[in-house]
């Protein structure tokens, strides 16, 4: 949908101050506790909120929880994904259908606090549109993942075509106006850290010590968080082709010097057979660097074309506004 009829959209429409948005895969086991301490912290903030649940085709009873939720509870609005199209897109799906003036993102897992909203809503108020939590502390959380988290952190800033900020994951508020300007950009691979940091906006960093998860299990491990790397890698960055060119360029010189020393050594001392692994060794160096070469052009051709068969980002299969959202909203993907 064009940006100008979204924001035509949210202008006539009153709505809660604020909406928050959480998507949700196979969280049942603490999502009565997170809405639980959610509801405790939004109404000591004293002003009209909604709760935005995306269930991303979870295969637990997550979605029975949010039905419950909803049926006692006039701040919840439900939004049932068809199937699982990952975070990032679910994510997604629950800031189009968000209708508040200001819009908090946050995981069920409760390893994001909502008890820090209230500092975050404090700096909003002060005009700032783009407030991130940042982790001072990661608990529950192996070394491995802390190194290697940082590590991507510090790659992104280096390469990255946007400076995304250390230690930062989705939990955050935006004003209406920047989650207006992050709607407008509708690719299909989508890495929602960058596309915050993109669209720029007054920003400001709360520290908070992020905790252990509630209940459950994880569904992030090493691959999935590998493929998200990739993702944020080449949406933000073309880098990956340069170092591809630099490294084809760099095996050429050292072919052309290796070339020519033996011609030279061969009109010396005489024309003598090499050995086989020193031969083997360059062959397989050699393969080695084109298909690592093929398989980073690979990665943005694989994009490029998803991008051009333009399909909707998600598909809804049952959506239910909150009692405080005076407008029900029509299916934006």
């Amino acid at each position: 949908m064009p940006a100008s009829r979204l924001t035509a959209m949210r202008s006539g429409s009153p709505g809660p101050v604020f909406s928050v948005v959480v998507p949700c895969y196979n969280e049942a086991l603490g999502l009565e506790e997170f809405h639980r301490r959610l509801s405790v912290v939004m109404q000591g903030i004293g002003r009209s909120w909604e709760v935005v649940y995306v269930n991303d085709g979870s295969a637990d009873e997550t979605l029975a929880c949010m039905v419950a939720l909803r049926a006692r509870d006039p701040h919840v609005a439900l939004l049932n994904l068809s199937r699982n199209f990952g975070k990032e897109i679910a994510l997604t799906a629950g800031l189009d259908h968000a209708t508040g003036q200001a819009i908090v993102v946050i995981d069920a897992d409760l390893q994001d606090p909502p008890e820090v909203i209230p500092r975050l809503v404090e700096v909003w108020d002060q005009g700032i549109d783009m407030v991130y939590a940042q982790r001072r502390e990661r608990e529950g959380e192996t070394w491995v993942k802390k190194t290697t988290a940082t590590l991507f952190y510090r790659l992104m800033q280096q390469l990255g075509g946007v400076r995304l900020p250390r230690n930062t994951g989705d939990f955050r508020l935006l004003s209406r106006r920047a989650l207006d300007a992050l709607l407008q950009l509708r690719e299909t691979h989508r890495f929602m850290k960058g596309m915050f940091a993109w669209v720029g906006f007054p920003s400001q960093a709360v520290l908070y010590d992020r905790a252990p998860r509630h209940a459950g299990s994880s569904s992030w491990n090493y691959w999935r968080l590998w493929n998200l790397a990739l993702e944020g890698i080449t949406g933000f960055t073309l880098m990956p082709l340069k170092i591809a060119t630099y490294l084809g360029l760099a095996v050429a010189v050292f072919a052309i010097v290796f070339g020519g020393q033996l011609i030279i050594r061969t009109l010396l001392f005489g024309n003598q057979v090499p050995g086989y692994p020193s031969l083997m060794a360059v062959i397989l160096f050699l393969g080695g660097v084109q298909l690592m070469t093929l398989g980073v052009i690979g990665e943005y051709l694989g994009r490029v074309f998803n991008e051009t068969k333009q399909r909707p980002l998600y598909l809804i299969e049952r959506a239910a506004p909150s009692a405080i959202s005076v407008t029900p909203r029509e299916d934006l993907a």
